[in-house]
């Protein structure tokens, strides 16, 4: 699976972090992968943690792609 990340639409309300330890956030609360700030896409294993931070983020700022 493909995780993307949109910056753009991310409101840093902090709920992604709390179900997934993949993301982290920049200074200014928008989130980031926890170990490549610079990266906005990626192959993962799907887990039901990542899960549950892509369906729970109010602003649709985490998109899960099929590989």
């Amino acid at each position: 699976m493909k995780i993307r990340l949109i910056p753009e639409r991310c409101i840093a309300c902090g709920l992604c972090q709390t179900y997934s330890e993949l993301f982290d956030y920049h200074d200014n609360g928008i989130v980031r992968f926890f170990d490549d700030p610079e990266q906005l896409e990626r192959e993962i294993t799907c887990t039901n943690d990542i899960l549950e931070a892509v369906k729970n983020c109010p602003t649709r700022a985490l998109i899960t792609e099929e590989s």
